[in-house]
């Protein structure tokens, strides 16, 4: 069975714009997915524990929708070696990274463990994952939210494409 999902990436170290294409070759090197749809990039302030944080340096975004055949929980793993394999390191919460890839929608599949919650909780609150979704998806649907393009409206400002 094949599912549409939808990821987003970021990063805000290194060489953002390299990493971010790197990592979406690599996703689309993995067994049993497919990518089918790229957004540009787009950047944003850093967003911290404490808020949004102008000092730190700007992140990279996109979002990527895929066809799988992986399991919510496979394609979490592999996502995440590919997130260690472009130096991503785990020190602090919503601290600097190379890479973070979430996975925000999963075809129609509700997910609440430890590890994964799908939908992403704070997909909502993220105009970086909103505005390139939209991009996409005009017609997207964030589950439990609503239309993507009426959540996208109040951050249109707040990211800016790259």
């Amino acid at each position: 069975m094949v599912t549409e999902a939808v990821l987003a990436l970021g990063g805000n170290l290194g060489d953002r714009e390299q990493t971010l294409s790197n990592a979406i070759a690599d996703i689309a090197d993995l067994k049993g997915v497919k990518v089918t749809a790229t957004s540009s990039f787009y950047e944003s302030v850093a967003l911290t524990l404490a808020g949004e944080d102008e000092s730190a340096p700007k992140f990279l975004n996109c979002v990527v929708k895929i066809e799988t055949k992986l399991d919510p929980k496979k394609l979490l793993k592999k996502l995440f070696e590919i997130e260690n394999s472009h130096g991503r390191v785990r020190l602090e919460r919503w601290g600097p990274r190379t890479l973070d890839i979430d996975i925000i929608v999963f075809g129609s599949e509700l997910v609440q463990t430890k590890k994964l919650q799908i939908p992403h909780p704070r997909a909502h609150q993220r105009g970086f994952v909103l505005v390139p979704w939209l991009e996409l998806d005009p017609e997207a649907v964030l589950p439990g939210h609503g239309k993507v393009a009426k959540l996208a409206e109040k951050f249109k400002s707040s990211v800016r494409e790259a």
